[in-house]
């Protein structure tokens, strides 16, 4: 089903002529449970991955034996959502808590070390024509695919995510011989890390920068225009910058990233020290948290739960992952950063 954003509370470009120069656009992907195939763009879907091509792992070394299955995850995941979607809503039933308690248990794998090569979880793939909005890829590529380590246990800090990144060329691949059954872990250490199966719904709409990269001047005007509006008696709820006019909510391809919680830092190329450009932004929830008014058409009046989180996917503490690519050379490795 198409998803469509509704127009923004005002045109912040006539309140403020200067933002007319950064006015861009983002694809917001609008994922939505469904069975998306390898030719699809989707969101914890098959891949399109030749089967004599060695299935992307993390080899740093960090534990990997004990955590939650897939399998228990998902079925919480059904649990919790039926409850919810039942009318009247009364929470869960006895026996469905005492199965949720089951399914949440951690269990062991005896025999994995620390060093075992540990499959990757597939995150994302995009293909170029669904995504206007993609940053071109490496020598025609147009097919990009994202894959994360399901464990926080990497460096620098010790407790930061691990990203895989590829491009490829999707017409070189033989649709006939693709890998069918990817190797998957058999436990995870962060229920947010698996993904839903989800179908793309891509919408292109207009951003603006987080008004932190801003002019400095520009920047101070916007954040007094706000505190005035939030001063004024009549405004119960005054439209702000960054929650309705600048970056959407969600999962999005290109545009602007938002620096909320860290405030911006350079975000250059380890390999050439070129300006990296954003190709992907992962987003707990769709709209709620104070981004309501970019809540699609077609799903005013759903509640929040299950319907603005589909893909179960929980970013740090329910924010948001900006995906950098060099645009120098794609093939660099990416960076990334946690809102």
């Amino acid at each position: 089903m198409r998803r469509t954003t509704p127009p923004r509370p005002l045109d912040v470009a006539s309140l403020f002529p200067e933002l007319a120069a950064h006015r861009g656009t983002t694809t917001r992907l609008h994922p939505r449970p469904g069975k998306p195939d390898v030719t699809a763009s989707s969101v914890g879907g098959p891949m399109l991955w030749p089967a004599d091509e060695p299935w992307p792992v993390c080899t740093e070394a960090h534990g990997r034996g004990r955590g939650r299955r897939p399998a228990d995850i998902r079925r919480k995941r059904e649990v919790q959502a039926a409850a919810w979607t039942r009318e009247p809503y009364e929470g869960m039933a006895a026996e469905e808590l005492r199965l949720v308690e089951d399914l949440d248990r951690e269990h062991r794998v005896p025999e994995a070390s620390d060093t075992d090569p540990l499959p990757l979880l597939a995150l994302a793939q995009l293909y170029a024509r669904d995504v206007p909005d993609l940053p071109p890829g490496p020598d025609g590529a147009d097919l990009l695919q994202v894959f994360w380590c399901p464990f926080d246990a990497h460096r620098p800090t010790g407790y930061s995510m691990f990203l895989d990144v590829r491009w490829r060329r999707s017409g070189e691949v033989d649709v006939e011989n693709i890998l069918t059954s990817p190797p998957q872990p058999q436990v995870v250490g962060y229920e947010g890390y698996v993904p839903e199966p989800c179908e793309l719904h891509p919408e292109q709409v207009e951003t603006f920068p987080f008004a932190g990269l801003l002019p400095e001047e520009l920047c101070e005007r916007i954040y007094a225009w706000e505190e005035e509006a939030e001063e004024r008696d009549d405004e119960d709820d005054p439209v702000s910058y960054q929650f309705d006019l600048s970056i959407p909510p969600g999962w999005q391809a290109g545009g602007y990233a938002s620096w909320h919680v860290t405030d911006p830092y350079a975000m250059d190329c380890a390999a050439c020290a070129t300006p990296m450009r954003l190709l992907l932004t992962v987003g707990t929830s769709e709209w709620g948290g104070g981004y309501e008014s970019w809540t699609p058409i077609e799903d005013v009046g759903l509640r929040p739960y299950p319907h603005a989180v589909p893909t179960g996917v929980v970013v740090g503490n329910h924010g948001r992952l900006n995906v950098f690519g060099c645009p120098a050379d794609p093939d660099h490795p990416p960076r990334w950063s946690v809102q």
